[in-house]
């Protein structure tokens, strides 16, 4: 029997997202014009890109270690919360057991008044054999800030004009471009989704994001082409 064919068949040799490319990228276009308004949204609330931790907003962080950490910890998320709305606490933990190894608390609050507050709750002193406390003071927060953003910046423009000297074509390059631009944006509004507060290290993540996502993106666009 003859074969009938349509010219809605799938040309041979070629798969189906050969056939529908422009439509398959209007999904990466979503996604990036609902980061975009999802970040807008945050920033109109917070003016600010994201939620900073004390390292980029200046503050302090007490590290508590010892043999009764565990039990102390239960105590100190009690109690510390309602004096200070926008203390953060984190375990560290033994990766086998499970047990926590120590607890690092961060407030933007004073030093000397957190610590105090803490031996209340703890009742007994903090030493440098118990914890280690760090204090960060806004100034030097904000200007660390400011300069890992420029970085993020300068870093995104010169891999742009590497990008458009290394294909030498519009088309190509702006792909390359959005792939990478992407791969900033749709983390940075997931982070804000889930009220996670970047530090310095996460900016450096970025950062990395950028060099991994065009590695791949230039692979594959020189490929394409």
């Amino acid at each position: 029997m003859e074969q009938i064919t349509t010219s809605q068949e799938i040309p041979k040799g070629k798969n189906w997202f050969d056939k529908y490319y422009k439509l398959l990228m209007l999904i990466p276009i979503i996604f990036v014009i609902l980061a975009l308004v999802s970040i807008g949204i945050f920033y109109s609330q917070n003016h600010a890109l994201f939620n900073r931790d004390v390292s980029l907003s200046g503050g302090t962080t007490i590290t508590l270690n010892g043999d009764n950490i565990e039990a102390d910890y239960s105590k100190l998320e009690s109690s510390l919360k309602i004096k200070y709305p926008d203390i953060v606490f984190r375990k560290l933990t033994d990766m086998r057991s499970g047990k926590i190894l120590a607890v690092i608390l961060e407030s933007s609050s004073a030093a000397d008044v957190m610590k105090a507050d803490v031996e209340n709750v703890l009742g007994y002193k903090l030493t440098d054999q118990n914890s280690s406390i760090e204090f960060t003071g806004s100034s030097l927060s904000d200007n660390f800030y400011k300069q890992l953003m420029m970085a993020l910046l300068i870093s995104f423009i010169l891999m742009s004009c590497v990008i458009f000297i290394l294909f030498r074509s519009f088309i190509p390059s702006m792909a390359v471009i959005f792939a990478a631009f992407s791969a900033i944006v749709i983390p940075l509004a997931i982070v804000n989704f889930l009220g996670i507060k970047l530090s310095a290290a996460g900016i450096a993540a970025f950062l990395m994001l950028i060099g991994y996502s065009v590695d791949t993106d230039i692979l594959l666009t020189t490929r394409a082409i």
